[in-house]
Formats: structure tokens, C-alpha cells, sequence
């Protein structure tokens, strides 16, 4: 497998592609960016050998893959940790190498909090566990309502001059910290399903703070009337807080300065929300988008169509895949990937059919496996269809496929210049 590294490799591949030039105008391109996030998987024993992209129902996206080109890319830089916040970035056309630093201030930044200089933001979320044990990292998909109780009773327990505690989205909250956090080793919860607590503690110079606000988190909640009325209803009891991805205020170049398009993102993730926000993007709000399994999956397609119509590019962000694959649901993975499939690409699709100069590009951001219920590095499957794309003919969309066309792209940061029309896409 070959793949395009340089900028002089650029140069070299240029092409038109299967369409005239007289056909379209790059000058009024139309970007469209749709992410399943972390769709892409090893093949599975219960799917007959298939990956859930394989076993999916997946015309539309089969048809991009057909019409456009087909091929893997590199979201994760090596050394770097999988997560969506360095992908997505990678996506976005950022290089994480050069921007990223840490999950917390993306978060904050879509909270519209700043974070002051000589302070460290945290994500922080709110997890069940059996005093041992790492249970669920999402207290059972806790509401927004008792999340934001929640926080508003350690803000008054636990918060102080140097701490600070706000509520973000269901069990995604924020913790502000006053100091330098940035070399504390923390361990993201949903890798920890099912492991011991005591093995991952924060650990490093200064994890003795992090430490301690997870021991007094516990007793805090311990004592809620919240947590009575969810054991009595059969829910996961919230117990502890699990800060982690921490970063120090984050800065990016405006995406329209940088590619010449200016436009939406459609996401129902703070992360997403807060790249968004740093990146000079509009954000769409989506009634009944959840950033899970039942999130609103023809409203963002709905969104999605009105911000072509009135804009040069939209980022499209469906949390739904890597949420199934955290709780190991391989049926609701394929489901989530066919409601992806039919109501966010398949009206988009039919926008490109008459607008000729519209650009479609899907991609996970990252790979989350079910076997292991955690994301990994390796590089994702993407399908590419538009102007100055040639065809790959009978290509499906699949991880299997993609490994067997091209082209491929070892910093998949380079591929949004391609797709603005900065460079000329790679013809193989």
C-alpha cells in the first residue's frame, strides 16, 4: 500500500479526472464533509466474517464510493492518542501536530469558556462504577437535566477559587483547574470498561489534586437524593467524576481564511461543537440531535441540505457508531451506519446530482472496535465524490475495498486541501 506524503506528490498527480472541465467550476465549489465517527471495525464472528460496514445496507454510500474514488487515510499522527478530538481535528484539515493540545479546551471553547492563561480544562465525566470497577463512562447516557444538578452540587462542594465546574452535555461535564495539568498521565473512561479504578488513577507530577477530587467526588454523590430515586428506577448510580483530556487553551486558524470556503457544522458532540467554534464555523443546532443512538438522523440531513443551499461547506458529525461500539452493540452499529446511510448521504447525494459542483467526502474519523470497545490509530476507510474525481467504477464502500484502491494518505490533514481545491485530488 502506497501512501501520498509530500506536497511534491501532489504536484505530480494532477489530473481532471473522469468529467471535462467545462462541466464544473471549482470556483463554485461546494465541500460536503460527513463523518460516521468511529464506523469503521475488524471483521466480526456474529456478522459472518463482515465488518458492520460490510453488513450494512449501505447504497448511497456505496454510490459515492462507485461514482468518486475510494481509499484509506491516516487521521491519528503516530504517537498520538486515537481519540475524536485529534481526528476530527486531522479531518478539519488541521494538523494535530501543530494545533492540537488536549480534549478539555476544545470542550470548553464549545461552552464558549475561556480558559485563562496558567489554568488546564478538563473533560470530565460522570461514570458509574462498583467502588472497584469501571461500570459505564456515561452513568447511563445520564440526562441533561441530572447532569446539570449533578454539577451544580459539586460546583458547590468541590469548586473553589482554583476550581471550576461546569456542565457540558449528559455525562460530558468540564473542570477547570488552576496549574499546569498538562503532564498528569489521564486515562480516557471508556477505555477502562470493566477494569480496575485503582490502575488507572491520574498519575505524574500533580495528579495528587486530580486524585483527591475523585475520592471527594465520591462521598459528595454518595449523599444525592438524585442517586436514591435512580437505584430505585433500576439506573446506574452516578458515583465519581473521571477528569481527563486536559489541555491548555487552544487557538486555529479560521477555516475560511485557510481554504477559501466558509460554513456550518452539524454535531450533537461538544468536541465537534467546540472545533467548530475555534475553527470560525457556524454551528446548526438540531432539535432532537443527542450525540447517541436515537439522535435525530433526518434532521441533521435536513440541516445539512439548508446549510449547502446557503453556504459553501458543511461538516457533518454522527456520534451514533462509536457510541454502539463503546457498549459493544454490534446490531445497533450496523443500524446507526444504514440511518447514516439513508437520511444524512442520501440527501446529499441527491444535492449533488444538481449542483454539479459539489464535492461529497465520508469518512469515520476513527476506527472504534467492538471486539475491544475502544478506538485505534489505524488508518480509515474514505469515498470522495465530485468534480475532478475520477471514478473508481465498482467500488463499495468498505475497509476492504478501500485497502485495495487509492489513493491512500499518510496525513489525512492534507486531504481537506485537496478537497477545497487547493491542490488537484491524486489521480491513480
Amino acid at each position: 500500500m502506497q501512501f501520498i506524503r509530500r506536497q511534491s506528490d501532489w504536484i505530480k498527480l494532477r489530473s481532471l479526472g473522469s468529467r471535462t472541465e467545462k462541466e464544473y467550476d471549482l470556483r463554485k465549489l461546494k465541500v460536503a464533509v460527513l463523518v460516521p465517527d468511529g464506523a469503521s471495525d475488524l471483521p466480526l464472528k456474529e456478522l459472518g466474517g463482515m465488518t458492520p460496514l460490510e453488513a450494512a445496507q449501505t447504497p448511497n454510500m456505496d454510490e459515492v464510493a462507485r461514482l468518486g474514488s475510494i481509499g484509506l487515510l491516516r487521521t491519528i499522527p503516530p504517537g498520538m492518542s486515537p481519540g475524536s478530538d485529534v481526528a476530527n481535528l486531522s479531518l478539519l484539515g488541521y494538523d494535530p501536530r501543530l494545533f492540537y493540545s488536549g480534549r478539555g479546551p476544545i470542550e470548553a471553547a464549545s461552552n464558549g469558556i475561556i480558559v485563562p492563561r496558567g489554568w488546564t480544562a478538563f473533560r470530565c465525566n460522570l461514570v458509574s462504577t462498583d467502588g472497584e470497577r469501571m461500570l459505564d463512562y456515561s452513568a447511563g447516557h445520564i440526562s441533561d437535566d441530572e447532569a446539570n444538578e449533578i454539577v451544580g452540587i459539586l460546583s458547590r462542594k468541590l469548586g473553589d477559587s482554583r476550581t471550576k465546574f461546569y456542565h457540558g452535555k449528559s455525562y460530558r461535564q468540564l473542570l477547570l483547574l488552576e496549574g499546569d495539568y498538562t503532564g498528569v498521565v489521564c486515562t480516557p473512561p471508556h477505555d477502562i470498561t470493566g477494569q480496575s479504578i485503582l490502575d488507572h488513577l491520574p498519575k505524574g507530577e500533580n495528579s495528587a489534586r486530580l486524585i483527591e477530587l475523585i475520592e471527594s467526588s465520591r462521598e459528595v454523590l454518595s449523599r444525592l437524593d438524585l442517586n436514591s430515586r435512580r437505584r430505585k428506577e433500576g439506573k446506574l448510580v452516578v458515583d465519581l467524576i473521571w477528569p481527563w483530556g486536559q489541555g491548555s487553551a487552544m487557538e486555529l486558524e479560521p477555516f475560511p481564511k485557510r481554504f477559501g470556503l466558509s460554513g456550518y457544522c452539524i454535531s450533537a458532540v461538544d468536541l465537534i461543537r467546540g472545533l467548530a467554534r475555534l475553527a470560525g464555523l457556524e454551528f446548526i443546532d438540531v432539535p432532537g440531535a443527542t450525540g447517541y443512538l436515537d439522535t435525530n438522523y433526518k434532521g441533521k440531513g435536513d440541516a445539512a441540505l439548508c446549510a449547502l443551499e446557503s453556504g459553501d461547506f458543511v461538516f457533518v458529525h454522527v456520534e451514533a457508531p462509536d457510541e454502539a461500539s463503546h457498549e459493544g452493540l454490534t446490531e445497533e452499529k450496523v443500524k446507526a451506519i444504514e440511518r447514516f446511510d439513508k437520511y444524512i448521504v442520501g440527501p446529499v447525494l441527491q444535492f449533488g446530482e444538481k449542483y454539479v459542483n459539489l464535492r461529497i467526502f465520508i469518512c469515520p474519523d476513527h476506527p472504534t472496535f467492538i471486539s475491544t470497545r475502544t478506538h485505534d490509530s489505524s488508518p480509515v476507510p474514505y469515498a470522495l465524490f465530485g468534480p475532478g474525481i475520477q471514478s473508481s467504477d465498482h467500488a463499495l464502500f468498505s475497509e476492504e475495498e478501500a485497502r485495495n484502491r487509492g489513493p491512500h494518505f499518510d496525513e489525512g490533514w492534507m486531504v481537506m486541501h485537496y478537497l477545497t481545491g487547493r491542490e488537484a485530488w491524486p489521480q491513480i
